[in-house]
């Protein structure tokens, strides 16, 4: 998990210096066709892919039902939501921030040492071998990201505001690959495709939510201002990690639905996944 976010925060590192470099200095549409044309190229490389499809299932040992069922994957999809928020507002915001300042393209250097904070966290903690359960990690992780995002409410300079979304980004890898080990131990082994795609969609959702809210925001507002739209969705991430919390120490139901340890169900899913 660690290693997949790693790779996706490589891709925002390159990816807004590359798209807003290539949309503003050459014509509008050329980031989004490059986006594009490698969304292609992706998807028939993945599915291209014969080695490392999962065994299949017999059919009857799938649970009935779908995992959203399961108390705790409701609560990591409502804070994704939440979390999918920050991550379209910040962008939004910080594009029109450097606009207000009369260096819009700037605002791709901004975002990319966003994802590098967050790509750097991803490296240190894939390297450690944290002991203990990963609820309260992640509960940290939500609360660090909420916390992170308060100074952005008073940057007045790009040089601040690079800095400043380095330390944010910091909190986004680790919070995420907990993210991601959480779903695998509370959903069957069965459903932990559908589990994990759920979580996906939660911040895709939030993403959607986030860009629109924030670019009415910069509107209204002023991009400064419209700063407290991802800090308003860190701070509602926390409140649902919290107030949702005691959902995760719950046991995890097999795939016959009797509740298992979450250890024993993160073994389950090592040795499907070997």
């Amino acid at each position: 998990y660690s290693w997949e976010a790693t790779v996706d925060e490589i891709c925002f590192i390159a990816g807004p210096p590359l798209a807003i470099g290539l949309s503003t200095g050459w014509f509008p549409a050329a980031g989004p066709l490059l986006a594009g044309m490698f969304l292609l190229i992706g998807v028939f490389w993945l599915t291209a892919q014969k080695a490392t499809e999962p065994v299949p299932a017999p059919r009857d040992e799938h649970t009935a039902g779908s995992a959203l069922a399961s108390r705790g994957l409701q609560v990591l999809v409502v804070t994704c939501v939440a979390t999918g928020v920050v991550f379209g507002s910040v962008e939004v915001v910080s594009v029109a921030f450097a606009d207000e300042l009369g260096n819009k393209a700037a605002s791709s250097l901004a975002l990319a040492i966003y994802a590098a904070g967050s790509c750097l966290a991803g490296l240190v903690f894939g390297l450690l071998r944290l002991k203990g359960a990963a609820g309260p990690r992640w509960l940290l992780g939500v609360c660090a990201m909420a916390v992170s995002l308060i100074p952005l409410q008073f940057v007045a300079s790009l040089p601040a505001l690079c800095v400043t979304l380095f330390f944010a980004g910091l909190a986004i890898a680790p919070t995420m690959v907990t993210t991601m080990g959480l779903v695998a131990s509370h959903v069957p082994g069965t459903k932990l495709t559908e589990g994990m795609t759920w979580v996906s969609t939660g911040l895709a959702v939030g993403v959607a939510l986030g860009s629109g809210a924030a670019g009415t925001a910069v509107d209204e507002w002023g991009a400064r201002a419209a700063y407290g739209v991802p800090g308003v969705a860190g701070a509602l991430a926390a409140v649902v990690a919290f107030l949702g919390y005691r959902r995760l120490r719950e046991p995890a139901p097999t795939t016959e639905g009797q509740p298992v340890d979450e250890h024993d169900q993160q073994g389950e899913q090592d040795a499907r996944l070997a």
